[in-house]
Parts: structure tokens; C-alpha cells; sequence
């Protein structure tokens, strides 16, 4: 037979010994920081690299084909883009438009109605032509041809 009280203290040095190696270690050798920012971080990651050509050639690119809206061309594309913008009053008037539902007037004449002939004089009445109101999608045409 073999003792086993011998093993447990020992499993239990080694475990000891693991943990307090591992507080001993110090913060700047496990987390070492230079002089570069985030930005820095950021843009050696993006850029492929500091030296990197083809990533500066890119960036050149792009900033060529880059130029300003002039005032006229700002006013249209606010313009556009308030058909699209969610604001109180294009809640309220909805973009899906009602479609032309004319009104039809019919003359009834006189007539006599019910079990009991009662007589019913002549009216006027008004009517939509289609039974249900129907509505446009939006961007569809919806003034007369």
C-alpha cells in the first residue's frame, strides 16, 4: 500500500508555487506600452504599415476624387433627401397617397318602397365609384395623366 497523504501536499506546493508566480509579475512586463496613441494604433493598423506605398498611393486616390459640394448642389441633396427624412409634417401627410376615387351623384326618383307601398319622393345622392379607397405606393404618379 502506498500512502496517499504524501501527494496531496505536494499537488498543493505545486499549486501554490502557480498562483503566487503569477502575482508576482509586473504589470509593464506583461502590458508594455511605447509613445504611440490609439490614433497611431489605429491608422499603422488600417495603413498596412507606416512605409506601406500602395496604402499612401490609395489614400491619395481618395482624396482626389474627393472635393466639396458647392452650394447649389448642397440645396439639391437636401432637397432629396427631405422626401426620405421622417419629420412631424410627412408623418402626418402620408406618403402613401390616395389614389382618384370619383364621386358618382345619381337622381332616385319617385318611387314607392316596402311591403307597404310607402312613396319616397326624389333625392339626390352621392356615391364613390369604387367600393373601397385605394392607395399609391410611394413614388408612384398620382396626379391626372
Amino acid at each position: 500500500m502506498y500512502p496517499q497523504t504524501s501527494i496531496k501536499p505536494r499537488l498543493l506546493v505545486v499549486v501554490l508555487a502557480i498562483l503566487l508566480g503569477g502575482c508576482s509579475t509586473n504589470k509593464d512586463e506583461l502590458l508594455p506600452h511605447g509613445d504611440a496613441s490609439m490614433m497611431d494604433v489605429w491608422q499603422h493598423g488600417t495603413m498596412g504599415g507606416a512605409g506601406s506605398s500602395n496604402s499612401r498611393t490609395l489614400l491619395d486616390a481618395r482624396q482626389e476624387l474627393r472635393r466639396p459640394l458647392d452650394e447649389p448642389q448642397m440645396v439639391r441633396q437636401r432637397a432629396s433627401a427631405a422626401a426620405f427624412t421622417r419629420t412631424p409634417q410627412n408623418e402626418i401627410y402620408s406618403q402613401f397617397k390616395r389614389l382618384p376615387n370619383p364621386d358618382l351623384v345619381m337622381y332616385v326618383f319617385p318611387h314607392l318602397a316596402g311591403t307597404d307601398p310607402v312613396p319616397v319622393p326624389g333625392y339626390t345622392t352621392v356615391f364613390p365609384m369604387y367600393q373601397r379607397v385605394q392607395y399609391a405606393m410611394p413614388g408612384e404618379r398620382t396626379e391626372d395623366y
